[in-house]
């Protein structure tokens, strides 16, 4: 019997050791960092300065902007192009974690996503034929055709003040057409957003110009969807901060509008 116990002590002991030996194991299998991470985030590509294709290769500010966040909070991103206006649809079937293409941020919008902080302070323009010299305010728009693109604040503002001002509306999915409907005379005025086209009409040769004041006064953001994804959205907020502080941001802004 005094055998028998001391041999089972023996093997007692010998087991405790084992799983002695095996703890640190199991503690060093830390959570899943921020580098395994990998975000999906929604662009429109025909938004120069904010998104575009040049040579190839999708570009500007927002491309730039959310590539330097992710560098600097340890995190991967995954781009996808697609229509402006399907970007917060897309975030609601959970296909993207992040929209951006120089999104405004407005309390409508607010309802479906959170936004960061503001990166860039915007508003929209009206624009019209360089060689128009009858429309130079909203009041010159009666019985006027206005194109727009979808899913835009300048779609939205065109629709909240069609009865006031009395003109008719064109919508289409992308700027270059937006941009041919007036060139083309087939829409009297457009409404875009000032860095966007202010951008165009100077890189792309456009004859058209921009009359009048703004018509808004919008700041642009990064936009998750709504009470879904907090800690990305810090993470956003935190990476913007730092790239303000150090630099980086002003050298981005400076590459596409100096």
């Amino acid at each position: 019997m005094n055998k028998n116990l001391a041999l089972l002590s023996l093997v007692a002991a010998l087991g405790l050791t084992a799983c002695d030996q095996s703890t640190p194991q199991t503690t060093n299998d830390s959570p899943t960092s921020n580098q395994d991470k990998v975000y999906k985030v929604g662009l429109d590509n025909t938004y120069p300065p904010f998104e575009f294709t040049q040579n190839g290769k999708l570009v500007g500010i927002d491309v730039d902007l959310i590539t330097a966040i992710a560098k600097d909070q340890g995190f991967k991103i995954d781009i996808e192009q697609m229509d402006f206006s399907g970007i917060i649809p897309a975030m609601q079937a959970g296909m993207l974690d992040i929209g951006m293409g120089g999104m405004s941020i407005t309390d409508k919008r607010k309802e479906t996503v959170d936004f960061s902080d503001p990166y860039f302070a915007a508003g929209v323009s009206l624009v019209v034929a360089d060689t128009n010299q009858d429309i130079t305010s909203l009041s010159d728009l009666s019985d006027k055709k206005v194109v727009v693109k979808n899913g835009t604040v300048g779609a939205s503002f065109a629709d909240k003040n069609t009865k006031e001002y009395g003109y008719s509306i064109i919508q289409v999915s992308d700027s270059a057409s937006m941009f041919q409907e007036v060139t083309n005379g087939t829409a009297d005025a457009l409404m875009e957003d000032y860095p966007v086209i202010s951008y165009a009409i100077a890189t792309g040769g456009l004859k058209l110009k921009t009359v009048g004041e703004r018509l808004t006064g919008d700041d642009y953001g990064i936009s998750v969807l709504k009470g879904k994804n907090d800690e990305l959205l810090q993470m956003i907020n935190d990476g913007l901060a730092n790239l303000k502080e150090s630099g980086e941001y002003e050298t981005i802004m400076n590459t596409y509008l100096d």
